[in-house]
């Protein structure tokens, strides 16, 4: 009589479970990578409708163009804006008195350089001696 083997050992058993149970979550894995594959799906679609790419694409650019731009309001208060304004024309004013005193003063300026510079030159070669 031959003897029937009995059920498997229980971690053998296990062990094919977590087998089966891996290759089910490998292959449901592998689909979902398929499946999200974005960049491949769109650039599948591109070849296999082109002309519907570029006419959506036109459209799209020509919808933007003819749209007019979203228009802001800006509310001044007009006594700010004035404010605002004399202190620009201060400022103005007091930058172009700069600029004109220093063009009359940068001759006085480079002469008295000149001399300070050329004092110190000849100072330094008589103490060097």
């Amino acid at each position: 009589m031959a003897n029937e083997p009995e059920h498997d050992d229980p971690a053998e058993e296990m062990r094919e479970e977590i087998a089966r149970s891996r290759e089910l979550v490998s292959r449901n894995l592998s689909g979902l990578r398929y499946e999200l594959d974005f960049p491949r799906k769109i650039r599948r679609s591109f070849q296999t409708q082109t002309v519907l790419w570029l006419a959506v694409a036109a459209a799209a650019g020509l919808l933007f163009t003819v749209l007019p731009g979203r228009k802001k309001k800006v509310y001044v208060d007009l006594k700010s804006a004035r404010k605002s304004t004399g202190r620009l024309l201060e400022a103005g004013f007091l930058l172009g008195v700069l600029k004109i005193a220093a063009n009359v003063l940068k001759p006085v300026i480079v002469s008295f350089l000149k001399k300070k510079v050329s004092a110190f030159a000849s100072g330094s070669r008589h103490s060097g001696k």
